[in-house]
């Protein structure tokens, strides 16, 4: 197999270590996401991975190179960046088929490569055009031809899609996806858009403060959090976190009160590690858990609704900060009090102090 193996990698700027010595590996032909907040280290170690930085220690190896003291051109990666970096007194064509043109390659061998990329990312009818002439997504993908022509070991994207209008975004998400499936190429993709993140990937790594605190498919990180952060990162809307306390464990399970609402008991499963009498948890609920069935509920009084169509949220302030999914058929104003029913198998609880999961 032809991995992508970082090991013990870590990037420091003077005094401050920005990448704190991670161990990831990527399989070929996977679908890779970075994702976490800004400033969380994502793009600087894709930026390590393409030797635009050099590594502070550790190793870096792609298909079976070690590539850690290597040039950019040397490493066999191609990177599409935030902002196009388009030629613009060149056409489409010559945008290109440029890197190629510098690199000796003959103009039937370039003109060959780009003709095929440019089927593949329908740019046929405007390979004539110039830059000015194209739309936001069609630079994109013109950007995107350029790295395909080069025919690279892995593909590096630094958040590609966030100079796109919304409707834009969704529709160059599923341009790149079905790139990815008809290319079979191993792509690494930065984004701080936990949906891009959970539409594209085959794998999310999940940084925080140079970390990585979880690596996993998207369904795996969304039903089966480690910790706090993620548990709160990956998921939309976000999930709720109240603050609550063990009152009991017994064989029926874990008995928490909720720090807002003393009087509420909510039995949770046994976990493995029993957590004791008096210790501080955090409850986590998704807001599409709410259903009208339950062996748990919460009453809260509805502040605010969103609707948006064929799904409506409500807001409230009184347990704490809650979002919650509202039935289809509910006539719920604001102002209403209402009863939150949701069954314990998908809540979670989180140590306080650690951020673990209890599981």
């Amino acid at each position: 197999m032809k991995n992508t193996i970082l090991k013990k990698v870590t990037k420091s700027f003077g005094s401050v270590n920005v990448i704190k010595g991670v161990d990831l590996e990527i399989q070929e032909g996977e679908f890779t996401v970075f994702v976490g907040p800004s400033g969380c280290g994502k793009s600087t170690l894709l930026r390590l991975i393409a030797g635009l930085e050099e590594t502070t220690s550790g190793t870096l190896e792609i298909a079976g190179v070690d590539v850690t003291d290597l040039e950019p051109a040397e490493r066999g990666v191609a990177m599409v960046f935030q902002s196009y970096a388009l030629y613009p007194h060149m056409s489409v064509e010559e945008n290109m088929g440029f890197g190629l043109k510098m690199n000796g390659m003959s103009k039937a061998e370039i003109k060959d490569r780009v003709s095929k990329a440019a089927e593949i990312l329908q740019l046929g009818p405007l390979l004539n055009r110039k830059p000015k002439q194209l739309s936001g997504g069609q630079r994109q993908r013109v950007a995107i031809g350029r790295c395909i022509v080069r025919e690279p070991k892995l593909f590096l994207f630094d958040e590609p899609l966030s100079n796109l209008d919304a409707e834009l975004r969704v529709e160059m998400r599923l341009e790149i996806a079905k790139l990815h499936k008809q290319l079979g190429a191993s792509m690494v993709y930065v984004t701080h858009d936990q949906v891009e993140a959970m539409t594209l990937a085959d794998k999310i790594v999940v940084l925080r403060a140079g970390l990585i605190e979880q690596v996993g498919s998207p369904l795996t990180l969304y039903h089966d959090p480690d910790n706090i952060f993620v548990a709160g990162f990956i998921g939309s809307p976000k999930m709720n976190l109240l603050d609550a306390k063990v009152i009991d464990v017994n064989d029926k399970g874990v008995h928490v009160t909720l720090d807002s609402q003393p009087n509420t008991v909510i039995m949770m499963p046994l976990t493995e590690q029993k957590p004791a009498k008096g210790t501080a948890v955090i409850l986590g609920i998704r807001p599409e858990h709410f259903t009208k069935d339950g062996d748990n509920e919460l009453s809260t009084t509805i502040e605010v609704i969103e609707k948006l169509g064929s799904i409506s949220y409500g807001y409230s302030n009184d347990i704490g900060k809650m979002i919650f999914q509202l039935p289809a058929d509910a006539e719920s104003k604001e102002g209403d009090a209402i009863t939150l029913k949701y069954a314990s198998k998908q809540a979670f609880l989180f140590n306080k102090e650690s951020g673990l999961r209890l599981r």
